[in-house]
């Protein structure tokens, strides 16, 4: 049987995938600034040897936020779900207010909430704003997952 792999998908264009195993330790992180086939390539390493299980962040518009900003982030969304289901992933949305109430770091908007929650989790590592979210729905599709 192959091992199983958790990955969080933070679908915004400063966003990112993380991939952690079992222990929640790091298996890989790629940035969302890649090109879709490196996303691609990234996720289907992973999924070609190993059991891959995926949160992705449930989006939506946001207030005054403008027409060329949602449809970009709506376009990242789609493809990161096109790109988890053309592969085989198993996964599930989760809305921003559900993950982060779970993993204890409501940021009522302040990312840096996120960053310091995923810091402690990884003292080693570095963490960024871009990979934080990421990091922490990895962990909770873990944690989920062990239940």
């Amino acid at each position: 049987m192959r091992e199983r792999l958790f990955c969080g998908v933070d679908p915004g264009a400063s966003g990112a995938i993380a991939v952690i195993d079992g222990d929640s330790q790091i298996c890989g992180i790629i940035k969302n600034t890649e090109t879709p086939a490196d996303l691609s390539a990234f996720v289907l390493s992973f999924q070609a040897t190993h059991r891959l299980w995926a949160m992705i962040e449930q989006v939506s518009a946001m207030p005054k936020q403008g027409v060329s900003s949602t449809f970009k982030f709506g376009t990242s969304y789609g493809l990161l779900q096109g790109l988890l289901i053309a592969h085989g992933v198993c996964w599930q949305n989760v809305t921003p207010r559900i993950w982060q109430s779970e993993m204890r770091c409501l940021t009522k908007g302040n990312k840096n909430v996120t960053k310091a929650a995923a810091q402690q989790l990884w003292p080693e590592e570095k963490i960024t704003h871009a990979t934080a979210d990421a990091l922490l729905l990895a962990e909770l599709c873990r944690r989920r997952a062990l239940k």
